[in-house]
């Protein structure tokens, strides 16, 4: 494309709806426009001189290039002031409605979306059994992802720490990310401590009633101790981790969860669940008798 048809490019943004609010070419910008269409025109002004022309100002190219980037998500420095907030969010956010639905996606990959929210102390089990569930699934044809309470903190959650009000940001983000992998029709397997009532309460909440089937690894913490598979119970003991949940933070169990699973400490997981592949097999027939391995 030559710098001619650029140029027209650029004055069709300019005028176009979508940048109606953006500011008026400023004078430099127009010049910039005439330089660059003369240099198509005339063989004696090269693109190059014309465009180091420009180059002189690195703000006025800043202010040249803004209203080009700006799209429906973003909102330029200069009108963040005038953004107003309504019931807490911004008055300017809009919800994009799509004619592919959940059922339509839900019914492309032949299963229903859906989060299996994993829950019990460190050393219960958890990111074992979501992986034995993810293999269970795989073996009958299911599409299933697992968000991992660890594997998040290395991308997604990085940037928190360990502190209360970063643990509860933790679990709130893993739960608005279970929620879109549901509403692609994704069986998302969550495991994570998550030691707080109110939290697992808000992440089911997020979800259509049934979408969130919340399973509690009902395993003593001298078992969990005695595992110890991360060494962090000896750590916390020690006092070189605090608020260690079991140790000294709380861990609130489930009062109407799913499914329990649960150990008694010396012979595996009773409740006819002696090994990791039955235990995965508990849950994929409580979603196989529920529908979610179905469309509809």
């Amino acid at each position: 494309m030559d710098v001619a048809a650029v140029a027209r490019c650029v004055v069709r943004c300019y005028v176009s709806p979508a940048f109606g609010e953006s500011e008026p070419l400023r004078l430099s910008d127009r010049q910039f426009l005439r330089l660059s269409l003369s240099a198509s025109l005339s063989p004696h002004l090269s693109v190059s001189r014309s465009l180091k022309l420009h180059e002189q100002s690195h703000e006025r190219r800043l202010s040249f290039f803004r209203p080009i980037m700006a799209t429906d998500e973003s909102i330029s420095s200069d009108c963040a002031g005038e953004t107003q907030l309504i019931n807490g969010k911004q008055n300017n956010i809009v919800w994009h409605n799509c004619p592919i639905t959940k059922s339509d996606r839900q019914q492309l990959i032949k299963q229903k979306g859906c989060v299996i929210w994993i829950t019990g102390l460190s050393g219960s089990g958890k990111s074992s059994l979501a992986c034995a569930l993810s293999r269970a699934l795989y073996n009958r044809g299911k599409l299933s992802y697992i968000l991992d309470g660890d594997n998040v903190r290395h991308g997604l959650n990085s940037d928190l720490s360990f502190k209360a009000e970063d643990r509860a940001e933790n679990i709130r983000r893993v739960g608005e990310v279970a929620k879109l992998f549901a509403d692609a029709g994704i069986i998302c397997i969550a495991s994570l401590i998550s030691p707080y009532r109110k939290e697992r309460a808000a992440c089911r909440a997020l979800l259509p009633e049934g979408d969130f089937i919340e399973v509690f690894m009902d395993v003593p913490l001298h078992v969990c101790e005695a595992r110890d598979p991360k060494g962090l119970y000896k750590r916390a003991r020690a006092g070189k981790i605090k608020g260690f949940t079991g140790i000294d933070d709380p861990y609130e169990p489930p009062l109407d969860c799913e499914i329990v699973i649960q150990n008694n400490g010396d012979n595996g997981f009773c409740s006819s669940s002696s090994s990791l592949s039955e235990m995965a097999d508990n849950v994929v027939t409580y979603l196989d008798q529920n529908g979610y391995l179905k469309p509809f």
